[in-house]
């Protein structure tokens, strides 16, 4: 059968359409949901470990864009895409999903090195040092009301009790008690008076910090357990692209005519 001029063109436009639709999804309303929305949706959703890529996740997204575009057309019509609030609202959504993708951008290109990241962890191992102390405090205002607290403990008073009026109300109600940490966990000038100390010794001045003036007792110390570059990695490297990312903003700042 041969084709009249007509029919051939019909014939081919119906072929160059069909894979047109099949890129689609659904269509609401003649509204078209593209399939690579439900990939982008279903490619986030894994991503986050939430759940595998299965066919039920894919129906349940379908339906879930499918409804949005439902009520977003009805919002349409009736207005609300034109109002003020709402306006400044995407104006903000938009601003935070461009600069999103720029920093992301800047990342990929000035990716963290491993030779920072072990720069890093040495720092922190240096700070954190091979020991940990158990101490106890007594946080007070003055000089004077720690010297006399620490002449009562000379005089047979027991650190737990006088612990008690301790400004510290983290470890005021549990004797003072501190717990292990390593020095590099506390303010200098309590570090220092802390490290000076034999186990079971109280410090025989006042040690003044930012905080006021503190009486020390080291219960005792041990090797420190220190995590391993493997284990704190990801968070040396996250800490790295913040600082990345501030100087690139503020190297941005800085640019920028602001009047």
């Amino acid at each position: 059968m041969i084709l009249k001029p007509a029919r051939v063109l019909l014939a081919m436009s119906a072929i160059v359409a069909a894979p047109a639709f099949a890129q689609n999804a659904a269509t609401v309303n003649g509204k078209a949901i593209p399939a690579s929305r439900i990939d982008a949706v279903v490619k986030q959703v894994v991503a986050q470990g939430k759940q595998p890529d299965t066919p039920q996740l894919r129906e349940a997204i379908k339906k879930d864009l499918i409804a949005r575009e439902v009520l977003v057309q009805e919002a349409d019509k009736q207005g609300f895409g034109t109002r003020k609030e709402v306006k400044d609202a995407i104006e903000n959504t938009r601003q935070s999903i461009v600069i999103n993708a720029m920093l992301a951008d800047y990342l990929k290109k000035n990716p963290v090195k491993d030779a920072d990241v072990k720069a890093e962890y040495d720092k922190y191992k240096a700070a954190t040092g091979d020991k940990e102390y158990h101490a106890r405090h007594i946080l007070v205002a003055t000089e004077k009301e720690a010297t006399d607290i620490i002449a009562k403990l000379k005089g047979g008073a027991k650190f737990e009790e006088l612990a008690k009026q301790s400004k510290d109300p983290g470890s005021a109600a549990n004797g003072g008690d501190l717990d292990w940490q390593a020095p590099g966990g506390y303010v200098k000038p309590f570090a220092d008076a802390m490290v000076a100390l034999k186990d079971g010794q109280i410090t025989d001045k006042p040690v003044k910090s930012e905080f006021g003036w503190h009486v020390i007792k080291l219960e005792g110390t041990r090797a420190a357990k220190v995590a391993t570059l493997e284990e704190l990695k990801p968070q040396i490297e996250q800490a790295l692209q913040q600082r990345k990312l501030a100087a690139f903003r503020e190297e941005l700042m800085k640019k920028a005519k602001i009047q």
